[in-house]
């Protein structure tokens, strides 16, 4: 018989800022040997609940004003800090969004699950190593003995995933919080992460809150769901059952915000759309895709790529050996006027090298790069200035791509002083003021600083930027990845929207595939370094051709 005494009650709880009230009587259970899904938007409240669980609320003005956590028989309010200690990575544990930023880049991996284990257990350090080679087997990470040795560095994000999960559970949790477990993973890593969890979950009975604003990954894995909208529970249930017949317009929202797989909005809707009950969804037709298509490739393109090559070194021992690493083999493409063309694959697979090559921020072995038909090596003086004015790039942390000491309207002006365009700076602020109200932000935003704005405003500030020069071209590199599907909504069609406007063309790299899908007119698939699949985005979905095609496909989580 399932348990009914909850593991974990949480009972109007509320949290507050300062002054401001971030959650409000918030109230929901977990119980033993299940998955709770929570969802919503940034600032919706998820990591500041999972964090007050956790006893981790930074100290100052961020307090609990009223309200209960209870941890089976205890009140987590009434702890110590030394009771909380001894509570927590032994019985409660967490799995954090950024494993990089948590992960101590000075200790190698093995050492920090082996320092968790001797701290909450009375193992001997033989027993304890022993006992972490076999929770990194557990997370399949590859030879642990030399996975044991690496530093966070020294391993890729998904395996970097796999450290922290190992160290989440290697004092067997009853409670294992995953905040965002998987943002920013390729989408074979992410498939591979939920079916470790589930797997760990089943074997260990343990209970799970699943925090995530990926409404896909979340149908995956949880068993029922909870709907957060600014810091208020506004629907709970059965996944299955919010899924299928979601209560909430909000919920609706947040679910018709994703890109569909089988149609294609003319614009997605958001979640502010799905408020207006008037609100029609129009689908591209596929006699208009062929139309626009058939003008789109009549003409010249205006980046073509000739058996790119890119290599580099890469130490392999302790005696300054080297190894030669091939990150493009061999790639080939065109670009044209007024195009999107999506380009994904796994980490590691030469994308962004490759977007690096063709904005000259690295060299090429081998191979051209034609722009309008010329070679770009051959660019010099004014020709190559001109040429980096008219590519532009948008980066996917739009936070770190602002220098936050600059105020926005400057750093929008800058790049225009810099190209010499328009004859004094109040034309560049006439400008810039403009392009501001394009991209949905308004006037009184100029003299403020980039961290007075959320993660989908900073973008849309970068968006600005790159089209303050006027190009012909914007390498969007995971430039939605990180933001929340109902912000990834709005900058999507504003992407759309500014493209018709102007008809430059997109080179668009993500790993999501249904962004991708919906974005893009032809689609490139790039595996260890080689263009392995090219075609029309619909048809590469429809019928995919090579086998590490299918299997991306087959890893997109599914609502």
């Amino acid at each position: 018989m399932k348990n009914t005494t909850p593991i974990l009650s949480v009972q109007n709880l509320s949290i507050a800022f300062g002054k401001q009230t971030v959650v409000h009587d918030l109230s929901f259970e977990v119980f033993s040997d299940e998955i709770v899904g929570v969802v919503g938007e940034s600032s919706s409240g998820k990591s500041v609940t999972a964090l007050s669980i956790m006893g981790l609320l930074p100290k100052g003005n961020k307090h609990i004003q009223k309200g209960s956590i209870r941890f089976e028989a205890m009140d987590l309010h009434m702890l110590s800090t030394d009771e909380f200690k001894s509570l927590r990575g032994n019985q409660i544990s967490m799995i954090f969004q950024e494993p990089m930023s948590a992960l101590n880049p000075s200790m190698r991996c093995g050492n920090q699950i082996l320092e968790a284990i001797l701290l909450h257990t009375s193992l001997t350090k033989k027993a304890a190593k022993e006992e972490v080679l076999r929770l990194m087997e557990l997370v399949q990470l590859p030879d642990p003995n030399i996975s044991f040795s690496k530093y966070p560095h020294q391993i890729s994000g998904g395996q970097q995933q796999r450290i922290m999960t190992a160290l989440a559970i290697a004092c067997q949790p009853k409670l294992l919080i995953a905040d965002e477990p998987t943002t920013a993973l390729d989408v074979t890593v992410q498939k591979e992460i939920i079916s470790l969890l589930k797997d760990i979950q089943k074997k260990t009975k343990m209970a799970m809150l699943f925090i995530t604003h990926d409404l896909g990954l979340v149908s995956e894995i949880a068993d029922r769901l909870l709907v957060m909208h600014q810091g208020k529970l506004i629907e709970q249930g059965l996944a299955s059952s919010i899924f299928k017949s979601p209560k909430e317009t909000y919920t609706q929202g947040l679910l018709g915000a994703r890109p569909p797989m089988k149609k294609r909005p003319l614009r997605l809707p958001t979640v502010a759309d799905s408020m207006d009950e008037k609100i029609s969804i129009a689908f591209e037709t596929k006699k208009a895709r062929n139309e626009k298509h058939k003008k789109i490739y009549c003409q010249p393109p205006i980046l073509e790529a000739v058996h790119l090559k890119k290599e580099f070194m890469t130490p392999i021992g302790w005696l300054g050996e080297n190894s030669r690493f091939t990150a493009i083999n061999d790639v080939n493409f065109k670009l044209f006027p007024g195009e999107t063309l999506g380009l994904v694959g796994e980490s590691g697979c030469g994308k962004s090298t490759l977007a690096k090559a063709i904005l000259q921020l690295e060299s090429l072995e081998e191979g051209t790069i034609l722009y309008e038909g010329i070679d770009i090596k051959k660019l010099k003086g004014k020709a190559l200035k001109k040429f980096r004015k008219e590519v532009q790039l948008v980066f996917q942390d739009p936070f770190a791509s602002l220098n936050p000491s600059i105020r926005i309207g400057k750093a929008i002006m800058e790049p225009m002083r810099v190209h010499k365009m328009y004859a004094t700076q109040k034309q560049r602020k006439e400008k810039t003021l403009e392009l501001l109200q394009k991209v949905g932000l308004e006037s009184i935003h100029f003299d403020r600083y980039p961290h007075e704005f959320s993660g989908g405003q900073r973008q849309r500030i970068n968006i600005a930027r790159a089209l303050a020069l006027e190009p012909k071209i914007i390498v969007c590199d995971e430039s939605v990845s990180a933001l929340d599907i109902s912000v990834q909504a709005q900058i999507l069609n504003l992407l759309n929207d500014l493209k018709d406007q102007f008809g430059f063309a997109y080179l668009f790299i993500s790993h999501d595939l249904s962004v991708v899908r919906y974005m893009s007119d032809h689609l490139m698939v790039m595996k260890q370094g080689r263009m392995i699949e090219h075609g029309e985005a619909d048809s590469v979905f429809s019928n995919p051709k090579n086998n590490y095609t299918q299997q991306l496909l087959a890893a997109i989580p599914s609502v």
